[in-house]
């Protein structure tokens, strides 16, 4: 039987890149697109819209906000199998789907991760910081979790079932590494896959500057410890 899978998309001022990304999702895979407009002041809602996409609102700003606002909706479905998460400057492949949701289909793994550490990263795709960013948190993860994952990627899927067993709190910086850390505590059968990443389009709000980076790198770093 064809699993229902839902794609979860925050999104925050990415008029120039959100259709593409929509647009490249495997739409025989994939049930609903849902689109969060994370208080954009741009044309995103629009552009989301037009291309089919459920959009919802989430007029706070912050990542994980948006993405529990995506759940709130998916779990009023009742009858979603898989969640994808995908970002919206269209650095990620969205065709490279079908690689991440597999492992979970063929009932191999819980979450996966798609690893832009495995994969080919095209040059200044990720800042020096983001990578070394990743490089710290997935070496605390496997320090203090025992889990090992080379990256903490947004391009990821995850069992509805297991994802509401997390009990995910997080509401901005740190909800990547929530998942992962709290993946590992409950034993959830992780793996990761090799995904490619490119330039995104626009300016990324977070990496893009330095109060940006500082704040994600502290909030990661103590979501890390905060959960130990």
């Amino acid at each position: 039987m064809k699993p229902v899978i839902r794609v979860i998309i925050p999104a925050f001022n990415e008029e120039n890149g959100v259709g593409n990304v929509i647009n490249e999702i495997p739409k025989e895979l994939v049930e609903e697109v849902i689109v969060v407009n994370n208080a954009s002041t741009d044309d995103t809602e629009k552009v989301a819209g037009d291309a089919g996409a459920t959009v919802l609102r989430e007029p706070t700003k912050g990542y994980g906000r948006a993405c529990l606002k995506g759940i709130d909706y998916i779990t009023s479905k009742g009858n979603t199998d898989i969640i994808v998460f995908l970002d919206a400057d269209y650095s990620d492949h969205p065709q490279e789907m079908y690689q991440v949701v597999k492992p979970i289909i063929d009932d191999k793994a819980d979450l996966v991760i798609g690893s832009r550490a495995l994969g080919q990263r095209e040059r200044g795709a990720m800042t020096p910081q983001q990578v070394f960013g990743n490089w710290l948190a997935t070496s605390l993860l496997r320090l203090f979790y025992g889990v090992r994952f080379t990256d903490l990627g947004p391009f990821r899927a995850i069992r509805y079932d297991r994802l509401m067993a997390l009990e995910m709190k997080d509401r901005n910086y740190g909800w990547t590494v929530e998942m992962q850390l709290k993946a590992a505590k409950l034993n959830l059968n992780c793996t990761e896959v090799a995904v490619n990443y490119r330039r995104r389009i626009g300016f990324s709000k977070v990496s893009g500057t330095v109060k940006g980076t500082i704040m994600a790198g502290y909030k990661i770093i103590w979501t890390i410890f905060k959960y130990i």
